[in-house]
């Protein structure tokens, strides 16, 4: 039996699908009501309020803890709090968490929070793997969109880049960590198969658009974090794993004609 939190969301969805059609058997826990899938038992909880936390618990042996809010990161912690009392209480199964890379390294306040959930679950008491991925490419993609609704040039910031990942590749790891036969504490970092720039990532975005604007990057960022991005704390080359190219995500993402 294998918890999925978060099921619903980017990364939730690809592993419960996953792991459902590894013949698990997988319960996906959402703070909405659902009908089952095949495969799959939706359970209605709240990790924030520990609403319906406990029966979804119930007989599970792994938990794979893909929820996560960026805009609220403050909740994160909360909830991980309450699944790891709930799961001391069902006799400490398996705890899966998805991390990020460099969240001990770039003090950027989603990253501490997400850094302080894998401190809180080493210090559980709680069987558990975790696991740190560079960011989705659903992530530049996003950000990008923003950008380009802003008319005129566009300016982006100096000395960053990126290694973006195809989500279904992490849903992928995690299912194999799921499905493995214990816990296996950290494990190796998860990256994309290449180290580009923001310049080649915005020129590569446009392209695929089909739009043309003029792009610069004279902006600087100040502060700690903004560093710490420059110095590449966030990245992973030596563990460049991944296959799906950010060209290749945008072909698929973006097809014009």
């Amino acid at each position: 039996m294998i918890l999925v939190t978060g099921a619903s969301g980017t990364l939730g969805r690809p592993v419960t699908r996953l792991l459902a059609e590894a013949g698990a058997d997988v319960r996906a826990l959402s703070r909405r009501a659902r009908e089952p899938e095949s495969g799959v038992t939706w359970c209605k909880g709240d990790l924030v309020t520990g609403e319906g936390v406990e029966d979804a618990l119930a007989g599970v042996e792994t938990i794979v803890h893909c929820a996560s809010d960026a805009f609220h990161a403050k909740r994160d912690l909360q909830a991980a709090r309450t699944l790891i009392e709930a799961a001391r209480r069902q006799g400490a199964p398996h705890l899966l968490y998805i991390s990020i890379v460099g969240v001990d390294k770039i003090p950027y306040r989603y990253y501490k929070i997400k850094y302080a959930v894998e401190r809180a679950i080493e210090d559980s008491g709680l069987p558990y793997t975790i696991l740190r991925a560079t960011q989705f490419h659903t992530l530049p993609d996003a950000v990008f969109a923003a950008l380009t609704k802003v008319p005129g040039l566009m300016l982006l910031p100096r000395g960053l880049r990126d290694q973006p990942i195809e989500v279904g590749e992490v849903a992928g790891r995690l299912a194999e960590l799921a499905l493995a036969a214990g816990p296996a504490r950290r494990v190796d970092d998860l990256g994309g198969p290449e180290v580009l720039t923001v310049e080649e990532m915005m020129r590569d975005y446009l392209k695929a658009r089909g739009l043309r604007r003029p792009v610069r990057v004279p902006v600087p960022l100040p502060g700690r974090a903004a560093r710490a991005f420059r110095e590449g704390h966030h990245l992973a080359p030596d563990h460049a794993v991944g296959n799906r190219t950010w060209r290749q995500f945008l072909a698929e993402t973006h097809t014009h004609r």
